[in-house]
């Protein structure tokens, strides 16, 4: 899929997730976003804040499991640097 959105990005990583981890939509999308619905709604046409979506995207990156495959028709943000100070 060349034309991806970010939205179907969004998704295609949430759903990447979900299966390495064996997880519900709804429980990525707490762990994610704080909201067992945001997923779900986006996944039904629903809208999300450029700023949220770049958040969750960047909490994707560094959280993405072990050995799993990050989709490749995604860009992956560079994981945070984490534990170093400012």
């Amino acid at each position: 899929m060349l034309n991806m959105s970010s939205i179907d990005h969004l998704l295609s990583v949430a759903r990447a997730y979900a299966c390495a981890e064996d997880l519900d939509l709804s429980t990525v999308s707490w762990r994610a976003l704080g909201d067992t619905k945001k997923l779900p709604a986006i996944e039904q046409g629903r809208d999300i804040q450029v700023r949220r979506l770049e958040k969750t995207m960047q909490w994707f990156s560094d959280n993405w499991p072990t050995g799993a495959v990050w989709p490749s028709s995604v860009l992956r943000p560079a994981p945070s640097k984490t534990g170093e100070a400012a």
